[in-house]
């Protein structure tokens, strides 16, 4: 964050999407671009298209943006270098990702997200933007019960999606601030071995899953995130 302040600002003012949640999402993504991957995007992803039943369809479309993707950027074929699924890049992403969100950040006329810090930025902050992520808005807020508070069947986190009150959640024996009451929320059940987190998601948590649709994912995110803001201050 401190050696990349400028393009961490710049994207921030034009995206609204604060430096520490990007810079978390690349540090979870690829430990700040060590493990960038490195198979040939073109082997994983025909490989994946038509040798992997279960998700075929989904690959296939992915090689054909990939194959998109060389051409417009004027890039060799043979030379990009991802993860085994085809995910490229700092911010891992995906061939249809890269054409809809990339962007030429460092202004050199190529949208490089293996090589340009300043791209790779720019890309994770207008991908976020582009899922309307609320600039100055919360993410997520642990919850405490009260002491009849019961285990909720598995249905009750079915969708990441804000779609109930915090009223309602205040209903159900959670303790909700004030502030969130009227909100509009979801109910995040994180699980452990030793216990479950229950946690009040906001809409920027939501569009953290639109990234990675794993809770846990976000939550590392959102934590990361967190640590960075305090180890910056």
């Amino acid at each position: 964050m401190e050696t990349y302040h400028e393009p961490l600002e710049r994207a921030w003012e034009e995206y609204g999407v604060p430096p520490a949640i990007v810079t978390a999402v690349i540090g979870v993504e690829t430990m700040y671009g060590r493990y960038l991957g490195n198979y040939r995007v073109l082997d994983a992803l025909v490989t994946l298209a038509f040798d992997y039943p279960p998700r075929a369809t989904f690959f296939r479309k992915e090689l054909y943006e990939f194959l998109m993707l060389v051409r417009e950027e004027r890039q060799d074929i043979t030379d990009l270098r991802g993860s085994y699924a085809g995910a490229m890049g700092y911010g891992q992403f995906m061939p249809s990702s890269y054409r809809a969100y990339a962007v030429d950040s460092d202004g050199d006329g190529q949208r490089d997200i293996w090589n340009s810090r300043a791209d790779a930025i720019g890309c994770v902050a207008n991908y976020l933007s582009a899922h309307n992520w609320e600039n100055g808005a919360g993410v997520a807020i642990r919850l405490e019960v009260d002491r009849e508070f019961r285990e909720l069947p598995e249905n009750s986190f079915s969708d990441m999606r804000p779609n109930m009150t915090g009223s309602q959640l205040l209903e159900m024996g959670f303790k909700i601030p004030s502030t969130h009451l009227d909100k509009t929320v979801a109910l995040i059940r994180l699980r452990s071995d030793a216990e479950s987190e229950y946690w009040l998601g906001e809409w920027n948590f939501y569009v953290i899953t639109r990234y990675n649709r794993s809770p846990m994912y976000a939550m590392a995110v959102l934590q990361l995130a967190q640590a960075l803001r305090i180890g910056k201050s």
